[in-house]
């Protein structure tokens, strides 16, 4: 993995949370520079947030994972709206 350009690294971190059965997530922006990742986006959980940077963690061990997901308040949806 030494020398691996970094778009090929962020898109095995990719497939990595797609695939994982921890994860399966699709919405989350992956940037590598240097020797770090940078996960962003938003999920539902603190524990969906952990579960991603740690399943990031296993696909590129040789970098310094930076998690910035945002946790969001999943609420039901209010009233009907009338158009």
């Amino acid at each position: 993995m030494a020398g691996e350009a970094p778009q090929y690294v962020a898109a095995r971190v990719q497939r990595a949370l797609a695939e994982d059965e921890r994860t399966h997530e699709l919405g989350i922006r992956v940037d590598v520079r240097g020797d770090q990742i940078f996960l962003r986006g938003q999920v539902g959980d603190e524990y969906r947030r952990e579960a991603i940077a740690g399943v990031a963690g296993e696909a590129a061990p040789e970098l310094e994972v930076h998690n910035e997901i945002s946790v969001v308040e999943v609420r039901d949806p209010g009233e009907e709206e009338n158009l």
